[in-house]
């Protein structure tokens, strides 16, 4: 296959970007699209496997190019791509003879080499899972799927499938999620069919968050971490709308965006969005039914579709969101009425970020667990993600 050099260059730079500049590669792709309106579909697919695999197989690729340089990384990077590499792409490393043939050997080199990984992230995630480790971290590094939820709100499940064949675009339902649909690989989703509120991409282990909480409708949610308003939006669904949701966050723009999301959804939705501060804890407390804090973590659930995390997380990255966890735990719980429901939720997969701080607010006593869920990527082929269901038993 036959490479074009604009395109080379462009994915280089992306990788240059994120490796030595510690881009966020998601958004360092978009801005490159954006950048480049002219680029068509096969070019921007060219561009996005590219940066996505070297990201994923970085420490692989740089055995086999005996070269942790950007070029060498591509350059092994396209040969397992099928491209046979062009007489302008310069690098300094192995030769594409030398790379093809180091793939036999690639197996027996060290786990955090064969499976790219950071050595301190694979000593950890050892540590502390053990045999499971090696299966957790293998499906960490599948490529991911896109996965809907629908909007029941504005469509059945039957409905919004039927829609989307109609843009030629296969969805089927994904068993035990009942607003679940997965696309096929491959596929994406168009900026267009993504405004128009019946659906919203989120990944099924997300999906299977939310439930946990039991909303009932005239219930008041309170979301303390609510990001864009993935839960936020689900719980409305889950709820008819008949409540209210009280969306928190510390970042105005995550919920600017919480708000133009829920519009689409629903042209009256039943969330409202507060920023976090001791006055707004101090107004809320005790007024809250249902509470949620998927709370700020490591993100180690989800490499399959930000494999760039792991080359910008550091070891005490672990510690500080460990600390910022049990905080959340303690301040937002106030908000929950006694009786009440509270479920913690992570996208880690470490329990030292899950059951640890569970245990830790347990043993304080005010709280008895109800339920625990652990997502295992290796088991669902989803995101890793931990939630566990409690009830305040005092205030």
């Amino acid at each position: 296959m036959r490479m074009h050099r604009i395109l080379a260059v462009a994915a280089a730079d992306i990788i240059q970007a994120v490796f030595h500049e510690h881009k966020v590669l998601d958004h360092t792709l978009a801005k490159a699209f954006e950048a480049h309106p002219k680029w068509g579909k096969r070019d921007r697919s060219f561009i996005a496997e590219t940066v996505f695999e070297v990201a994923r197989w970085r420490r692989a690729l740089s055995f086999l190019a005996q070269s942790d340089t950007t070029e060498a990384l591509c350059a092994a990077q396209w040969i397992r791509m099928g491209y046979e590499l062009p007489e302008w792409w310069s690098y300094c490393g192995a030769s594409a003879e030398t790379i093809q043939a180091l793939e036999s050997e690639l197996a027996a080199q060290p786990r955090a080499v064969r499976e790219s990984i950071p050595d301190w992230i694979d000593a950890l995630g050892a540590d502390a899972l053990g045999d499971a480790w090696d299966h957790e971290l293998a499906a960490l590094n599948q490529r991911t799927g896109v996965y809907l939820r629908v909007n029941t709100l504005k469509a059945s499940r039957a409905e919004v499938i039927t829609w989307l064949a109609s843009y030629h675009i296969p969805a089927h339902e994904v068993p035990g999620l009942p607003d679940a649909l997965a696309l096929n690989p491959g596929k994406t989703l168009p900026k267009s069919l993504r405004m128009d509120g019946r659906v919203e991409i989120q990944d099924a282990g997300s999906q299977l968050i939310a439930p946990l909480l039991d909303a009932q409708q005239g219930d008041c949610i309170i979301d303390t971490c609510a990001g864009a308003g993935g839960k936020s939006l689900h719980l409305a669904a889950l709820m008819q709308n008949q409540g209210r949701i009280i969306a928190m966050d510390i970042v105005p723009k995550k919920l600017r965006e919480l708000k133009r999301r829920a519009q689409r959804a629903h042209p009256s939705p039943c969330i409202e969005t507060h920023l976090i501060s001791p006055k707004t804890l101090a107004t809320h407390k005790g007024v809250a039914d249902r509470l949620l804090i998927d709370a700020p973590c490591s993100g180690l659930g989800t490499l399959k579709r930000q494999p760039d995390l792991k080359w910008r997380l550091k070891p005490e990255t672990i510690e500080k969101v460990r600390a910022i966890q049990f905080e959340c735990l303690e301040a937002y719980s106030a908000m929950l009425k006694p009786g009440g429901r509270l479920v913690y939720a992570t996208c880690s997969i470490l329990p030292a970020e899950n059951r640890a701080n569970v245990e830790r607010l347990l043993s304080q006593g005010g709280f008895e667990l109800i339920q625990e869920s652990t997502i295992s990527p290796a088991a669902t082929g989803y995101d890793g993600f931990y939630a566990a269901a409690l009830q305040k038993v005092r205030a």
